[in-house]
């Protein structure tokens, strides 16, 4: 493990106003079941909350409380924004495990995200931005674990914010005040995903004016300050194939991870459409009318019975059609919800069987380098002897080679004169 070389990974992902109750679970480790089996519970109060906004009372708000109470205040504007527009994202610093285990463990992780959070203020530009910001010191890495014979933990850090630029407004040329024509009337911190992290941006290279994905300076950026930082022995991460970086084990590993991630998006997308389905079913149940509202209508009459107004049978013939709808949408919502379940229950399903496949991988490779590596050993102690080998396993070969340049056969083809 000493030997291998370790990388820096940031990732930068934006969301929509969906996905708010999804990313806080995970971050804030509210969910009663993960599709990340490796999380040991026991261990979340191990992770370190470096930002979180709090109610009067003490409380943490919700990420989407903290976004209304920054739109209302005018701290950030969606002027301008699509209704399906990313309103949030996240930023994900990363070293691979190994680098911590040799470094000092935990203690060495949380001074490490100290300075990497300080970063992630300076990338987020302003750290009101921030809606929650954590390192995770509570996820198992099996393969690791498996090859030191003990729990080894994965260190992380997310930081959820809001990507805010600064969008200048300049008065109209033609401004009826003559002096203010032209100048600068206001700066709106404008809500834009697109706009804070651009596909290409330009930067000055060699001379040379040249486009470059925002993200690929990220990964420049987080390397070159963890570096001047005082932390070292590592590599900046993701600066081209993975291949060339990771031993076949390491490679095989990677892209099964790739592969797990992409069926716990799967499953982030339905746990968004369950959350959808229940606000459907507490729109629909809040319409129905309350026993109350009903037994307050109407007036006894003398001969027995209750006299209702026109306006309340009116009233009361709504609610009751309007019940009927609701009690087969709530049905229909509930069969949905069901559907939808079962289909969670197979991707889990599927999450689990990727898996283990993994750990198959791992087993296998453990397996083919203990058959190997006492025949690397030895064609290192006696490289000469294996050039021996060589030799005399070509011998035959080279002498036919021989026998053929200095006794070539005799070409059996005659020229045919015209």
């Amino acid at each position: 493990m000493a030997n291998k070389t370790h990388f820096t990974v940031v990732r930068n992902q934006g969301y929509r106003s969906t996905e708010f109750k999804t990313r806080q679970r995970h971050n804030e480790r509210q969910n009663e079941n993960y599709y990340n089996g490796d999380i040991v519970p026991e261990r979340s109060e191990l992770n370190v909350r470096y930002q979180r906004y709090l109610f009067p009372d003490g409380t943490p708000e919700t990420y989407e409380d903290s976004f209304s109470r920054m739109l209302t205040a005018g701290t950030i504007a969606k002027r301008g924004l699509k209704p399906d527009a990313k309103v949030f994202a996240e930023l994900v610093f990363d070293v691979n495990t190994a680098y911590f285990e040799e470094s000092g463990g935990y203690d060495y992780a949380v001074k490490f995200f100290d300075e990497a959070y300080r970063m992630a203020i300076n990338e987020v530009g302003d750290a009101r931005y921030i809606l929650s910001a954590v390192m995770h010191a509570d996820e198992k890495n099996v393969a690791l674990s498996e090859h030191l014979g003990r729990d080894v933990f994965h260190y992380h850090l997310h930081v959820a914010y809001i990507p805010v630029v600064e969008k200048k407004v300049y008065y109209r040329k033609d401004c009826k005040d003559a002096e203010k024509a032209g100048t600068l009337k206001e700066v709106i911190p404008q809500i834009s995903h697109s706009k804070k992290w651009p596909i290409k941006t330009l930067v000055e290279r060699d001379g040379k004016t040249i486009n470059i994905n925002s993200y690929s300076l990220l990964q420049d950026r987080y390397f070159d300050h963890m570096r001047t930082a005082g932390f070292t022995g590592f590599e900046r991460g993701e600066r081209g194939s993975t291949v060339e970086h990771l031993d076949v084990l390491d490679y095989k590993i990677q892209q099964d991870i790739k592969r797990l991630a992409d069926v716990s998006a799967q499953i982030e997308k339905k746990e968004v459409r369950r959350d959808k389905l229940d606000e459907q079913i507490a729109v629909k149940q809040k319409a129905k009318a309350t026993i109350t509202e009903v037994e307050a209508m109407g007036k006894p009459a003398i001969l027995g019975g209750f006299n209702v107004t026109a306006d309340e049978m009116k009233k009361l013939k709504s609610l009751a059609k309007a019940t009927v709808k609701t009690d087969e949408r709530i049905a229909k919502l509930k069969r949905d919800m069901a559907d939808l379940q079962d289909e969670l229950n197979k991707t889990k399903q599927s999450l689990m069987d990727a898996k283990l496949e993994a750990n198959h991988w791992h087993r296998e490779f453990t397996e083919l380098w203990n058959e190997v590596k006492d025949f690397i050993g030895a064609i290192r102690k006696f490289p000469s002897r294996l050039r021996e080998f060589v030799s005399e396993l070509f011998r035959p070969e080279r002498e036919q080679q021989r026998q053929q340049k200095h006794f070539p056969q005799k070409s059996h083809n005659r020229e045919v004169s015209r």
